[in-house]
């Protein structure tokens, strides 16, 4: 089931469209005479990633237009939509959609660029947003890096209180995306895909001791084709339902493997 969605209870296939789940944004880097197999090797990799992470963000896109009808008329928010081009994409609206991000400078960009109402989120356990304000609720790779205050969580080098800290921030994440919203979609990437999408290395990354993961991933961010900070927390499918119980679960696949999960509520 190649690059399709299906729902885990009953296997059945809500799209049959290919592609990868995003991968990131990998830099280029420039051939030179004793880097040039490796360093084309490399930018091969990078353009396929590219090439996948759109095939993967517009099926996406198409899932969400399907599934919960965003209107004209509907109130929009894209938490964690930084300049607010993923959104602009996919919807033709401006004046209803609104993009919720930490930083200040990405905002003023999705506001100045796409005309989109922004909201600043502190950082604070609750959003500065009045219960049911959104009628649509859109989180894409996102909820992974809700893993704690990030002035602290590079600092915590053992994996339970990494694991205890953020199991609280994106349980307590997830609460809000279903307080403030009457229908949503939070989308995720997989736990044990056989490539972690972030610093496209082996899953095995993730059950390493964290104190190694920091290090492992600060060695391959010098020497590697992707660079990423150790601020994350993959999710599984029981984490999905047990953070959004009153959503459907549908997970992405490609060749044969779950790729995303997707929690859907209408």
């Amino acid at each position: 089931m190649t690059g399709a969605f299906s729902d885990p209870e009953t296997g059945v296939s809500t799209s049959k469209t290919a592609g990868l789940a995003m991968l990131g944004s990998p830099s280029w880097a420039k051939v030179t005479p004793s880097t040039r197999l490796t360093t084309r090797l490399g930018n091969l990799f990078r353009r396929a990633a590219v090439r996948s992470s759109t095939a993967c963000r517009d099926r996406r896109a198409r899932l969400f237009i399907e599934r919960l009808q965003p209107s004209a008329t509907d109130e929009i928010i894209d938490l964690g939509g930084g300049k607010g081009g993923y959104l602009a994409g996919i919807l033709p609206y401006r004046g209803n959609v609104t993009i919720a991000d930490v930083d200040p400078a990405v905002l003023n960009i999705a506001s100045e660029t796409y005309g989109f109402n922004t909201v600043c989120l502190d950082g604070a356990d609750t959003f500065p947003i009045a219960d049911g304000e959104y009628d649509v609720v859109f989180c894409s790779s996102v909820i992974e890096h809700i893993t704690g205050p990030r002035e602290v969580i590079f600092d915590i080098l053992n994996s339970k209180q990494f694991a205890a800290s953020a199991r609280m921030a994106q349980a307590n994440f997830a609460a809000e995306i279903r307080r403030i919203g009457k229908r949503y979609f939070v989308q995720t990437p997989y736990k044990y895909f056989p490539v972690e999408p972030h610093s496209f290395l082996p899953f095995f990354i993730v059950w390493l001791p964290r104190r190694w993961q920091i290090k492992l991933l600060a060695f391959f961010g010098r020497h590697w084709i992707k660079s990423v900070q150790a601020d994350f927390r993959l999710l599984t499918i029981k984490d999905m339902h047990e953070l959004f119980p009153d959503a459907e679960i549908l997970l992405e696949h490609y060749c044969g493997f779950v790729k995303s999960i997707v929690a859907i509520k209408v």
